[in-house]
């Protein structure tokens, strides 16, 4: 049964505490009263008086002043002081006053009625009053203070409203970016995209002459292109990466360079620009090989290059952050599902095509764990952290995920086949030894996030867009991003200059040199 918010009354710990508090605080007033009206007549050398008053205040305190107190705790109870709903905030001095007011008035009239002045006099029940008036009322009031002032402090470090602000995308045009982009625009936030569109720009053609959109068409290794795409935004989310081992691998320099170097040259226009908040999409893989549930304190082991520059691309944020630059790393599960740009070279919209396609899929190494999560998801998560205080994010490595969604690669291939029934499964090992299972505890504590879409979702739709047509041929190079830079070849600079700018930045965080040959 829901209690009504009006009633709910010392339903807590804290409620239960401010009552006592309140209540020891009329006790301390009249001991205070007491060392006030001693001390004034012992200034007035007034001996007879201070001792008649010591000698009669115990047995009042006692049987009188103690039990009639109770009035004050009553009184305030009744009086909303310990309520916790809108009103009873947004009126809190006057109900304090109010409060205090009668509790006197009624304490007043126990005096009269039971004691006729009685043995303690008149002047240290009129500063009894004056001290509890004071007290309980001016508490309240600075409470009240303080509050306002933490709080306008802290929405200092809120983000302004969405259709106040713009936000760089770095990479909007590919797999994530495509989705994140119409979520924030959705969102009233005002948009721009920085990227090459090395893989085209069919994901996002259909935004041009969207309201807050604006595309920029640059190079994030080109430091014109970046500084000019950062001029005036306060946030900045950076996609932009050649992603998966096989790519990496094909074009080691091409990879370090924009995996890392940019990263660096990222950071230092940002912060030479003002831009406060940098949220860089990092990757689970940099745990590697391991049987350990992982969580992000613990060590990273990359086994490949594409995670190797994901650790170093993370040290360097990390040790950039300031009181003005505040990075938040968002370390990927293994993605899948549909999007503007699809892809198939991910593991369950690889196997999906394969089941929905061909009836037969090849699962390599499959007692290896995963954690999953749905491109759509991630595109929350990154929004979520745009928008979360940056008192919490600053300087927070989050794995992106749920716990709900680490699985063995086996377990994914039995899901495509409940999915797409007579798949038919053929287990297969190999030298990739990548296992890991991850926690994401933090992020949902922190940030309340948690993955919306299944993995068994992400195949029905995958298995939709096959029967519809929206996706003919999977095996398309535009599909997989290790054949499509292989058929494109190595993106060049545009002079040399952005080549030095390239080696100049691939120092690693720990001042090692990254190997990145300058190409004339």
């Amino acid at each position: 049964m829901r209690i009504a918010p009006a009633i709910r009354i010392l339903s807590n710990k804290e409620e239960k505490i401010r009552l006592v508090g309140d209540y020891v605080m009329v006790h301390i007033c009249m001991l205070g009263a007491l060392a006030l009206a001693v001390l004034y007549h012992t200034v007035l050398g007034q001996d007879l008086q201070t001792a008649a008053l010591i000698e009669h205040f115990a047995p009042y305190y006692l049987t009188f002043f103690t039990p009639v107190s109770l009035v004050f705790p009553v009184v305030f109870l009744a009086s909303g002081y310990y309520l916790h709903t809108s009103d009873a905030k947004k009126y809190r001095p006057l109900v304090a006053a109010r409060g205090a007011t009668l509790a006197i008035l009624v304490f007043l009239l126990a005096i009269f009625l039971f004691t006729r002045g009685g043995p303690v006099p008149r002047s240290v029940v009129v500063i009894f009053c004056v001290l509890v008036a004071f007290t309980v009322i001016g508490a309240r009031v600075v409470k009240a203070v303080i509050v306002k002032y933490f709080a306008a402090d802290a929405r200092q470090l809120q983000p302004k409203a969405a259709n106040e602000r713009r936000v760089l995308v770095v990479g909007g045009a590919g797999y994530i970016g495509s989705l994140l982009v119409r979520r924030l625009l959705a969102a009233g936030w005002k948009v721009r995209v920085l990227d090459s569109l090395v893989y085209g720009d069919s994901a996002i053609r259909q935004l041009a002459g969207s309201p807050g959109y604006e595309l920029m068409v640059g190079d994030c290794r080109n430091i014109q292109s970046v500084v000019a795409a950062a001029k005036g935004v306060e946030a900045i989310v950076h996609l932009a990466a050649i992603v998966g081992d096989p790519a990496c691998e094909q074009d080691r320099q091409t990879a370090l360079e924009t995996n890392f170097a940019a990263t660096r040259m990222l950071i230092e226009v940002a912060k030479g620009d003002g831009v406060r908040r940098l949220v860089f999409t990092s990757s689970c893989s940099v745990y590697g090989a391991t049987d350990l549930l992982m969580d992000e304190q613990s060590s990273v082991q990359p086994i490949s290059l594409y995670g190797e520059t994901k650790v170093d691309s993370e040290a360097a944020l990390l040790a950039a952050r300031s009181e003005n630059f505040h990075p938040t790393i968002l370390r990927l599960a293994t993605v899948f599902g549909n999007s503007h740009r699809p892809r198939f070279d991910l593991v369950v919209n690889l196997l999906s095509a394969k089941a929905h396609q061909e009836g037969v899929i090849t699962v390599y190494n499959g007692t290896q764990w995963r954690p999953f999560i749905h491109v759509r998801d991630v595109a929350r998560a990154i929004a979520a952290v745009l928008e979360a205080n940056l008192s919490v994010v600053s300087g927070q490595i989050y794995n992106v995920g749920d716990s709900r969604q680490n699985w063995t690669l086996s377990q994914i291939a039995e899901k495509v086949r409940e999915v797409i029934p007579n798949t038919q499964v053929t287990h297969i090992e190999n030298s990739d030894r990548r296992n890991y299972r991850v926690s994401f505890a933090k992020i949902r504590s922190q940030l309340g996030f948690q993955c919306e879409i299944s993995v068994e979702d992400g195949i029905r739709e995958l298995k939709d867009a096959f029967a519809c047509g929206l996706i003919t041929d999977y095996r398309s190079n535009r599909y997989n991003n290790q054949k499509y830079l292989s058929e494109a070849g190595s993106p060049i600079h545009m002079c040399d200059m952005d080549a030095n700018i390239m080696a100049a930045f691939a120092t690693a965080s720990n001042g090692a040199q990254v190997q990145v040959e300058v190409q004339r």
